[in-house]
């Protein structure tokens, strides 16, 4: 009868067992292997970790955000993986159905989708930290107070009115969590990516420094649009720096005064105390006037070698602009303008 007992107990403990561990065999397969991130969906989700994360930051991020629908399965299988104790930030791109192990493995990996960011159409220096901010964990008042900030700016070799030249636009592949600093650095190589030997050669034998090239490319920039022109108006303002004459630039004077509404210069801006303000000071302003894009600044690099000192807008809006060698040409052709903007009203 002993035996018996004994044998049945052993049954039932080998029965209860194997039970088990198939049931814990089960659990671990399903944990591990079975899908748990966007079951239900057929394209991938972008999540961002910020700096600085936990673990339970990741976990609501994952949770509330609808991307996994077991989070103890997943706080299991992060804690076999140690991934627990190692959160990684930045931005991931989770693939649909994606399972506990695979997402683990990603986050943990640090295998981050890059950002492009883009900047253009840039007047100051508060548009060019929201534009490029604007995809970042950065924060923009941060980046803004680098930008200001002499001494560090100092480091890579300009000034507060010079800075703006180091910011070549584009479009850039950066990770979303990279710090301002880091940043920044990337920006001074990518400047000096642009500035070939050539294109310094080129600046050489123009009398100009990469700064100057930029504020006058800044300039170039601003009085037209058309990128087919922007060598031949390059081409005036060298006339007018080679024979000392001021470059009577309109925008500068729209720069002078801070305000971009102003669509008609007028003599009460000429009187603006700025050394923006090229009507009263001969030579180029201290800074660029925008963020002058690759073409004006290789429109000035590559100028057209002419002879004319003046040109103004044509009168038929067309955003091309009337050149002249003379006064009086120049004179004919703003009364023809002037008389347009009358009509239409633009004060």
């Amino acid at each position: 009868m002993l035996g018996d007992k004994k044998t049945k107990f052993l049954l039932v403990f080998i029965v209860t067992f194997s039970v088990l561990l198939t049931s814990l065999s089960f659990y671990f397969y399903q944990a591990f292997f079975s899908p748990n991130a966007l079951i239900d969906k057929e394209e991938g989700q972008v999540i961002r970790i910020p700096s600085n994360a936990t673990f339970q930051t990741v976990v609501d991020t994952l949770y509330n955000g609808d991307i996994i629908k077991d989070v103890i399965t997943f706080s299991f299988v992060s804690k076999v993986l140690k991934y627990q104790e190692s959160v990684k930030p930045g931005l991931y791109t989770i693939p649909p159905k994606t399972t506990n192990l695979n997402l683990v493995k990603l986050l943990r990996s640090g295998q981050q989708t890059p950002v492009m960011i883009t900047f253009n159409n840039v007047r100051i220096k508060e548009d060019l930290a929201e534009k490029i901010t604007r995809n970042l964990e950065i924060d923009q008042d941060h980046f803004m107070n680098l930008l200001s900030d002499s001494v560090y700016i100092r480091k890579f070799g300009f000034e507060e009115e010079t800075i703006m030249s180091m910011f070549i636009p584009n479009t850039y592949e950066v990770w979303w969590n990279t710090s301002a600093e880091k940043l920044f650095d990337r920006m001074y190589n990518e400047y000096n990516k642009f500035w070939t030997e050539d294109r310094k050669n080129k600046a050489s034998q123009l009398g100009l420094s990469q700064n100057e090239v930029s504020t006058l490319a800044s300039i170039v920039q601003a009085e037209t649009q058309k990128a087919d022109e922007r060598p031949k108006v390059a081409g005036v303002y060298l006339n007018r720096l080679r024979i000392n004459m001021p470059l009577q630039a309109d925008p500068t004077l729209v720069f002078a005064a801070g305000d971009f509404s102003i669509k008609r210069v007028l003599n009460v801006h000429k009187e603006i105390e700025s050394p923006y303000n090229t009507y009263k000071y001969t030579g180029l302003p201290p800074g660029p006037i925008n963020l002058p894009e690759i073409s004006a600044l290789q429109a000035v690099l590559d100028f057209e070698d002419h002879k004319y000192l003046y040109f103004c807008a044509k009168d038929d809006f067309s955003g091309y602009h009337a050149f002249a060698t003379n006064l009086s040409e120049h004179l004919s052709n703003a009364r023809k303008y002037q008389a347009a903007l009358n009509k239409a009203k633009i004060y």
